[in-house]
């Protein structure tokens, strides 16, 4: 007798469940998905509930909206997959009711119902404020770099299309030289060589003429660059490193108690400097709040976009950028000049007064000057300045900026919340995407796709939470 546990025979009767519904369990995650979608006013959202009067039927939305969702909850983005599984899947069998759409008609529904998929996204943020998860009202905010359907070499900026013209000129003038040199010798295979030579300059030339057209569109562009698969995508830095991707940069803000997304936004800007202001609005909207908490890292560091945060009612919690080169040189860094607001002047290391000496206006912004008359004989100058008088500049709201690095200085805790908060999501995200690149391509597409895989990671987060009977409750409440 085997000691191993062994399986039926292939040849032996079975007589399975006379209904589907009966391989489903109560608390199997499909059933959230078919009511989620079931309690959804599809056709205010956008979709297409009304059936064409002539020509052949088509499915109903919630049907290949319900694949959709089950599909990025389950790791299967491809239409192709999509439509396999539906074919031997008996959870889709159940929530399709057996339907098989082809894979064509799968991709046509998403690329064709973009802002609707949006809306969706946005509904299942409406059932999380309802269940009162953002009670907080402290949000994390972060960027990162997803990889495009557009190949490295398929993508120009300047600086490429430059060395590209280099290399080109460069072959041309070594193949010219060798042709030279086998003519002298003048043999049979030499002669072969030259035709072998003029074919590749030929070749060369041509290539030369593409990179000309190609220069010249690139020219043409607001950003100076140009991607050819997919004429949205950019080129973006990814480290410190001078290494990149050709992609996109997802923005969001995400939840700092249940780790919710609680907004995103799929960007081809590849900083987050201006990205701030605007992404902590959406999450205040989002969350119906008054007053909202946000925290991000020093990529977000802008004056502008701190001062409208404030203005909103946006506490902010970043780190200050240290833009100034005067301490690598040894020199004294602003920090170390200390401000005086009642008086308006500072003070400096040597304990003399900086007072106002003029204003300027700097890329819309105005900003005050500040010097003293002791500079040239003070007896630590050689540390603070090269020049004869060390001048120290102050935007006009740069109150506001000392205001919140006071407050993370007083809660520094809020950095590592900031790390385990959001940085979670887009690792789930990018390893459920297999550290592969976007299915579709253009902003207008890549953003639907991304917000069917915020629905997932966030259904799949409150699923973690209640659990299926009690988020099924929710919905149907």
């Amino acid at each position: 007798m085997s000691r191993f546990i062994e399986g039926e025979a292939r040849s032996q009767a079975t007589l399975f469940p006379e209904r589907i519904d009966d391989y489903i369990t109560e608390e199997n995650p499909v059933r959230v998905v078919d009511v989620f979608v079931d309690s959804l006013d599809l056709s205010g959202m956008g979709f297409k509930t009304i059936p064409a009067i002539t020509g052949r039927p088509a499915y109903h939305p919630s049907t290949m909206l319900k694949l959709f969702i089950y599909g990025y909850l389950n790791r299967i983005q491809s239409s192709r997959r999509l439509e396999s599984e539906t074919g031997r899947n008996v959870e889709l069998m159940w929530l399709l009711g057996r339907l098989t759409p082809d894979f064509k008609t799968i991709a046509d529904f998403r690329k064709d119902n973009g802002k609707a998929i949006q809306k969706v996204c946005r509904e299942f943020i409406l059932i999380c404020r309802k269940l009162n998860l953002f009670a907080d009202a402290f949000v994390a905010i972060d960027g990162s770099k997803f990889k495009a359907v557009n190949n490295r070499d398929r993508n120009f900026t300047k600086a490429k299309v430059k060395r590209r013209l280099e290399q080109i000129d460069e072959s041309i003038s070594r193949y010219l030289a060798q042709i030279a040199s086998a003519d002298r010798q003048d043999t049979e295979v030499s002669r072969k060589k030259v035709g072998r030579l003029k074919d590749t300059i030929k070749k060369l030339k041509s290539e030369l003429i593409r990179y000309k057209e190609i220069e010249a569109q690139m020219l043409e562009a607001p950003d100076q660059q140009v991607s050819l698969t997919d004429p949205d995508a950019r080129s973006m830095a990814t480290s410190g490193r001078g290494s990149g991707m050709v992609g996109y940069n997802v923005q969001s803000a995400v939840d700092a108690k249940h780790h919710i997304i609680v907004t995103h936004e799929v960007t081809n800007v590849g900083h987050d400097r201006s990205a701030l202001s605007h992404m902590a609005s959406k999450a205040k909207e989002a969350l119906d709040t008054e007053e909202l908490d946000v925290v991000a890292d020093r990529g977000y560091y802008n004056g502008p976009d701190i001062y409208e945060c404030e203005q909103s009612k946006i506490r902010a919690y970043l780190p200050k950028v240290q833009t100034s080169g005067n301490m690598a040189k040894g020199l004294f860094g602003k920090r170390d000049f200390i401000w005086i607001s009642e008086d308006g002047e500072y003070k400096c290391p040597a304990n003399e007064r900086l007072i106002w000496r003029m204003s300027t206006e700097e890329k819309g912004k105005t900003i005050h000057r500040y010097w003293s008359s002791k500079c040239p004989t003070c007896s630590i100058r050689a540390r603070c300045t090269t020049g004869k008088n060390r001048r120290v500049s102050r935007w006009e709201h740069e109150d506001v900026l000392d205001q919140v690095q006071d407050r993370l200085d007083s809660e520094p805790e809020r950095m590592n919340t900031r790390r385990e908060t959001v940085e979670h999501p887009f690792g789930t995200i990018k390893s459920w995407m297999g550290y592969t690149h976007f299915q579709m391509r253009t902003l207008k597409h890549v953003s639907t796709e991304m917000s069917l895989h915020v629905l997932a990671y966030n259904m799949k987060r409150l699923l973690q939470i209640m659990g299926p009977v009690s988020l099924m409750g929710a919905i149907r409440a």
